[in-house]
């Protein structure tokens, strides 16, 4: 028979850990048909790929990024780090609409530039149900979130997102986000968290706070991180509290960015009081200096106005200090004055390289960019390539066959991607070829936009969608859904 396209004499590296191997790769439409390691066996093709030297991999799956498939569908930043499929709707946040199937048929018609998978979000549903700012929602709104999870599931969501650090589901309790994890489990999916708390003092806490919900579904830590936490040894004792729960038969995994700055709304560094749903003008007429010697002790205690890099607005690419300087203002009036609680989104330094190094090692912890094609941050545009740059080839501290699993072969599973994480005959065509060494991450803090270079094939379902630095101009991408995911 004859074969759409033939990968010659690659070295498969094949998404699940074990060793790699050469062989020559087969494919037909969409889907692997054939994985020989005799290679001496001559193959029809369509077309052929000399790939002796290269190595294959399944697509990389990005278990946590962002992006609005329906404003920005060619998604690029991802195909040029290798990234395949992106999981969507993160840190408690979807779109606004009830119908996830009518806004997944929307995407579709987009047609994205990668696969998506979806999932609900917890802030969201809030909106949706009418629960909003609610400490203790009323039985209707919390009918109406289960509901609502339960409709965005079958329509093929892959699980449920919280976002605990941010308003709405600030306000949740224990007893709401049990429910909702009943109703995830009842549907064989995923509660992905960004917790309540990523700092060294309270994230154990936070932990265990999505530990309590994995009784009823697994459960995943977003981002994984500690905020002002230092060295390996830290990093042993946050794992050692998702290890004793897996003995004790929760399933949990996380995933991680390898970066030492985080990325989100500036929001994050004013207190509760001074944020929705509190009028902030008010909060400024009675409480204003109260305000600003909070914000001065919290940026410090942040390592500094140095560490604070806006990310998005009129001070893009500037940190506090150098803002402060231009303003010629202390700097904590300008984030009271000049920018406000939504005024602009930034990068902060506050994570420890060596203690996140140890976070990455961990067998149950995959790779997610947490980015986005317009998020002011590197790890958008360089995460994946990143870890083979300089995880495997510069501190060699993964083999190569154990950085492709924890981009492709785990987090497939984790989420419940079927035929996809692996390169096996029967399996979806969503694949790269690439020289290790040729891979260069290229986004920097100053210009995080630049796209990642050495990724020389990218296929999705049996097409090539970039080959060398040029994209075709079809767009191959879909969402996939749960309950049918061809």
């Amino acid at each position: 028979m004859t074969y759409d396209l033939l990968l010659e004499k690659a070295t498969v590296v094949d998404g699940s850990g074990s060793a790699p191997f050469i062989a020559n790769v087969l494919i037909g439409q969409d889907t692997i048909a054939l994985i020989d390691s005799d290679t001496t066996i001559t193959y029809k093709a369509l077309k052929t790929i000399p790939a002796e030297g290269m190595v294959v991999t399944p697509g990389f799956i990005d278990a946590h990024a962002h992006g609005d498939p329906l404003k920005e569908p060619e998604f690029r930043n991802f195909l040029a780090m290798g990234v395949t499929t992106i999981c969507l709707g993160q840190d408690g946040f979807s779109h606004n609409n009830k119908d996830m199937g009518a806004w997944m048929d929307s995407v579709d018609t987009a047609r994205p530039g990668v696969n998506i998978a979806m999932f609900a979000g917890h802030n969201s549903l809030r909106v949706l149900s009418g629960a909003m700012y609610e400490k203790q929602p009323a039985e209707e709104h919390l009918k109406a979130m289960e509901d609502l999870v339960a409709d965005a599931m079958d329509a093929g969501c892959f699980g449920l997102t919280t976002g605990l650090e941010y308003n709405p589901g600030y306000y949740a309790t224990s007893n709401e986000l049990n429910r909702l994890a009943k109703v995830v489990g009842a549907k064989k999916g995923l509660v992905m968290s960004h917790m309540r708390n990523e700092d060294d003092a309270l994230v154990e806490a936070s932990i265990r706070e999505l530990l309590a919900q994995g009784e009823y579904c697994p459960v995943h830590v977003s981002h994984i991180k500690v905020v002002y936490g230092k060295g390996k040894e830290r990093a042993r004792q946050v794992l050692q509290v998702l290890d004793s729960a897996r003995q004790s038969g929760t399933k949990v995994t996380a995933d991680f960015y390898p970066y030492t700055a985080s990325f989100t709304g500036i929001a994050i560094l004013f207190p509760d009081w001074a944020k929705s749903p509190h009028d902030y003008k008010e909060v400024l007429k009675t409480r204003g200096e109260e305000l600003r010697t909070y914000m001065r002790n919290k940026v410090m205690q942040r390592n500094g106005p140095e560490a604070t890099l806006i990310g998005t607005g009129r001070y893009t690419g500037k940190n506090l200090a150098q803002i402060a300087k231009e303003l010629n203002k202390p700097f904590e009036d300008v984030l009271v004055d000049n920018i406000g609680p939504y005024g602009a989104s930034g990068a902060y330094f506050i994570m420890d390289e060596e203690l996140q190094e140890g976070l990455l090692l961990d067998p149950y912890v995959m790779i997610g960019s947490d980015g986005s094609p317009s998020m002011h941050h590197p790890r958008g545009y360089g995460s994946f390539a990143k870890v083979i740059e300089t995880y495997v080839l510069g501190k060699k501290v993964l083999t190569l066959e154990e950085a492709v699993r924890k981009m492709t072969g785990l987090p497939a599973e984790t989420i419940g991607l079927q035929k996809r994480g692996l390169l096996k005959p029967g399996y979806k065509a969503d694949l790269l070829v690439f020289n290790p060494a040729e891979v260069k991450e290229n986004a920097t803090y100053a210009k995080p936009d630049q796209l990642a270079t050495g990724f020389q094939y990218v296929l999705i379902g049996g097409k090539v969608v970039k080959e060398g630095e040029r994209f075709t101009e079809e767009r191959a991408g879909k969402v996939l859904r749960k309950q049918a995911q061809e």
